[in-house]
């Protein structure tokens, strides 16, 4: 699940975008303006920004550039959609920092792939280090300590404590990690993920609580502990 800022002026773009996004098993938020957006922007740090280069206060470049500028938002990729086909436009977008440039009229679907290649694009290259509060996992050695303690836990625990922390601060729903991580058939019950996540977080201690549970949905791990939707 992605949070996807959408700025855009027509609305009845934006109701068929909110749409098909919740069907996809993003979460959308929208503004209508350019300064709405950089509001928006900054206070729900979206993993990607669907900005359209014509709105009713700030030209869309101006907007990606704001958007750039910003230390709290310039790692934000930016897909930007325009009216035509103008190729100055396309330079411009992908000179200041814009990700991918889409032309409406599109289909919706093409613009869902697009987003989701955008988002992989902005992930960062597997680490073989993490580092999170008293939590340390090193991959290559299959190791994990917990306030330099070693943990055993088993290859399946390694693999999904790895895949939560690669996708850190998204939810994954129990689906998901049933084809990323134990590579079933996601229509299979999903108990076996919550029955795994239990046992993970018992043998991870006072840093279980980095993995949180997303009530409906599937699991969560944040630097900040202790929270459950």
């Amino acid at each position: 699940m992605a949070r996807v800022l959408v700025i855009e002026a027509d609305p009845d773009f934006r109701v068929e975008l909110e749409s098909n996004l919740a069907h996809a098993g993003h979460r959308a938020f929208f503004a209508s303006t350019g300064n709405a957006g950089l509001k928006l922007a900054r206070e729900v740090r979206p993993d990607v920004v669907l900005l359209d280069l014509v709105l009713p206060d700030i030209p869309g470049i101006g907007v990606a550039k704001e958007l750039q500028l910003d230390p709290e938002t310039r790692r934000i990729p930016i897909v930007m959609v325009a009216a035509k086909a103008d190729e100055i436009d396309r330079v411009v977008a992908l000179e200041i920092g814009a990700d991918d440039f889409v032309v409406k009229p599109f289909n919706v679907r093409e613009l869902l792939l697009r987003i989701e290649a955008v988002l992989r694009r902005s992930q960062p290259p597997n680490q073989r280090i993490h580092d999170i509060g008293a939590l340390h996992v090193d991959r290559q050695a299959h190791r994990v300590t917990v306030n330099g303690e070693e943990i055993v836990i088993t290859p399946l625990e390694f693999k999904l404590l790895v895949t939560l922390i690669e996708r850190r601060d998204r939810v994954q729903p129990r689906r998901t990690l049933l084809t990323d991580v134990w590579g079933v058939d996601p229509n299979m019950t999903t108990r076996t993920v919550d029955t795994h996540v239990k046992r993970l977080r018992d043998k991870l201690g006072s840093a279980g609580e980095l993995i949180q549970t997303v009530r409906g949905v599937g699991y969560r791990f944040s630097e900040t502990p202790g929270r459950e939707e």
